[in-house]
């Protein structure tokens, strides 16, 4: 990693108040190249608090950018941080029309020349395209990361039309306690508790309205711009990682809008910015290829970037199954279009007679996290646990012959007979080696009552044989000869997959059944990206724990009541001060537990706790947050309860406990 001291341009920084058609102000944080001139403004606008929580990873980037001839602003949606108003739903109408506010604000000040681009990452990613399909008329170009074009099946609620139990709880609970977090007073001044309690009195646990929409309704087409491609007017740079489970919405962007106006970059990476350097890489120069990026739709000026491939994707070599890799062997390649003229379809028929499979609830401990940050325990171990409890079909790739590549999402057919009306089944696609030892490459999901539909729900004819097709997430990898392909299939993936309340599992029949892989012939690519470089960190220091940190991941048996228990630490950033004198402390543990032989035993629990201590101004505040979700044949029961505190002495304490009916999870 390069850090750059020097730039074409000194620049200012500055935190301003923009304000809104209500009468709400918006906090924003503000750095712009000293010239008379005036130049383009880039955007990015989230809910994470500007002056704690990205502070560190906003100082990487945007006095880069500024730096390089931008208006560069961070702004917090409303209710959230230091900005005015109450918090709301996530991508909600209130939170997008603010976003077009400010798009338009930005372009009317005298130091912007009227162009404006929008750039984010996971939530900053999603209000990009959102904003981007209401098409602000100053609104030129966006980059979108690790971000989604259909919030119903490619976001943390759902997958296959299953609840995504890991991170639909997971995230719930977790901006359950964000939205709790108080403004700064080192930055709002005295009104600080007025606005916090104001706030804390709004607050609804998302999971209530989540849940209370199990199918693909009009609830989730809000914000989803895969509902009307056409309606965005920006230019979309999409970027994904194929260690982020939204990549696939870099596939469907590169596919369905105009060549003229996309392009998209899938490297190794996990949910992060692809300059950073976390794990998996290799990071490149993300904020250099942005930069040609702006200047093209922004400047007007020749950065030949779209005479890139439309889609640049990273291929990975076959590698030993690890939870962490510091850098994947593979190499860049281009595709001039998508679906590419260099992907071929070619599927591969199961064989052997029918399998009955009824996997044990516990499978899925070993699918690694949702969503990986770089961290030691994020990805899957060896999956040959996860292997025997599924039935296993297995392809050789020939000895004598060259490696087999895949890049796009492969298919797989299930000829399936079940004797209860709901279930689920999972298919996972794993690279072998000679030794045994099995490389999780991809997966998918799908809840059988959804197999008409996403937005309907069919229960299964009982003991009716039938087929159903779907679509595994989007990879690139490299088979090498001597190694199998398999595709495994399970019936139970916990704790991804939130079970049917009556789970059994089904019989599979291999004739009729078969997997469809998008091989791609090898062909020879020369393309480079710079080093990553970014500005000077903020300096931010992180104390040594006092104790030993607690493991990452840590699965648990009781062997006598056949009970297997999940501990993760999501490890977001532990205890941090800020060089204006901010100490900030956060833990969190979620909890996922289920009996091996009950898939109504099923339950998950979330606790936070997050300390903002300023001893100058002798401001110290603590919310401690817990969140719950159990079930029974009916009905899912959540439980959720946050305590906040100024300096020890209780302001807020309410909890809330909802049973929402199982429809369709």
């Amino acid at each position: 990693m390069q850090i750059r001291t020097e730039f074409p341009y000194e620049t200012r920084r500055e935190d301003i108040r923009i304000p809104l058609a209500d009468g709400t102000r918006l906090y924003a944080r503000v750095w712009r190249p000293e010239t008379d001139e005036p130049v383009p403004a880039l955007l990015e606008y989230l809910p994470y608090r500007l002056t704690d929580w990205t502070a560190p990873r906003d100082w990487q980037r945007h006095p880069w950018y500024a730096g390089h001839g931008y208006a560069s602003v961070r702004v917090d949606v409303r209710g959230h941080g230091n900005s005015e108003g109450l918090p709301g739903d996530e991508y909600d109408a209130r939170e997008l029309a603010d976003g077009v506010e400010v798009v338009e604000w930005l372009a009317q000040q005298p130091w912007c020349d009227g162009g404006v681009g929008m750039f984010g990452i996971s939530w900053g990613g999603f209000n990009s395209l959102q904003i981007a399909a209401l098409a602000p008329e100053p609104l030129k170009a966006v980059v979108t990361v690790c971000s989604s074009d259909d919030r119903y099946d490619n976001d943390v609620h759902y997958m296959g039309s299953s609840v995504l139990a890991v991170d639909m709880h997971a995230w719930a609970a977790t901006m359950l306690a964000f939205t709790a977090r108080p403004p700064d007073p080192a930055y709002v001044g005295e009104k600080w508790r007025e606005m916090w309690l104001r706030r804390l009195e709004s607050v609804e646990p998302y999971i209530h309205t989540w849940l209370a929409h199990q199918t693909r309704d009009e609830y989730w087409k809000h914000g989803s711009v895969c509902e009307d491609y056409g309606a965005i007017g920006a230019a979309v740079l999409a970027v994904g990682g194929w260690h982020d489970p939204y990549r696939d919405t870099v596939l469907r962007l590169v596919e369905h809008l105009p060549p003229e106006r996309v392009r998209g970059l899938i490297g190794p990476w996990s949910h992060q910015y692809p300059d950073r350097g976390l794990p998996p890489g290799p990071a490149i120069g993300f904020l250099q290829e942005t930069l040609r990026w702006w200047d093209h739709w922004l400047k007007g000026k020749d950065t030949a970037v779209m005479a890139e491939p439309l889609l640049r994707s990273w291929i990975s070599e076959s590698h030993r199954p690890a939870t962490v890799y510091d850098e994947l062997p593979g190499r860049w390649v281009g595709d001039p279009a998508w679906p590419s003229p260099h992907v071929t379809p070619v599927s591969y028929a199961f064989g052997g007679t029918p399998v009955r499979i009824d996997s044990p609830q516990h499978t899925g401990l070993d699918a690694g996290r949702f969503f990986p940050f770089g961290n030691d325990a994020d990805l899957p171990p060896d999956q040959r646990g996860e292997d025997a409890h599924s039935a296993a079909f297995d392809f050789a790739v020939p000895d004598d012959g060259p490696p087999l590549e895949i890049l796009g999402r492969p298919e797989v057919t299930l000829r399936l007979r079940m004797d209860v009306p709901f279930g689920q089944a999972i298919a996972r696609l794993s690279d072998v080696a000679p030794d045994g030892s099995s490389t999780l490459v991809t997966r998918g999901a799908l809840n059988l009552s959804a197999r008409e539909g996403r937005d309907r729900v069919d229960a299964w004819p009982l003991g009716a044989t039938q087929d159903v097709t779907f679509l595994l997430n989007g990879i690139g990898h490299s088979f090498p000869p001597g190694h199998r392909i398999r595709l495994a299939v399970s019936s139970a993936y916990w704790p991804w997959i939130w079970p049917q309340a009556d789970s059994v599992g089904f019989t599979l029949d291999p004739v009729g059944s078969s997997l469809r892989l998008p091989l791609r012939e090898r062909t020879s690519d020369a393309l480079t990206f710079e080093a990553p470089e970014q500005s000077a960190p903020l300096g931010v220091v992180s104390p040594e724990p006092l104790d030993e940190p607690r493991p990452e991941r840590l699965v648990i048996r009781d062997v006598a009541k056949g009970e297997w228990r999940l501990e993760v630490d999501p490890r977001y950033g532990g205890t941090r001060v800020y060089p204006d004198g901010l100490e900030f402390t956060e833990e969190a543990l979620e909890t996922y537990t289920i009996e091996e032989g009950d898939p109504q035993s099923a339950r998950t629990r979330s606790d936070w706790t997050i300390r903002l201590h300023r001893p100058e101004l002798a401001w110290d505040v603590t919310i401690t947050t817990r969140s719950e979700i159990r079930c029974d044949a009916a009905d899912f029961l959540t439980s959720d309860e946050v305590v906040c505190r100024d300096r020890g002495e209780i302001v807020f304490h309410r909890t809330w406990e909802k049973k929402i009916p199982r429809t369709a999870g």
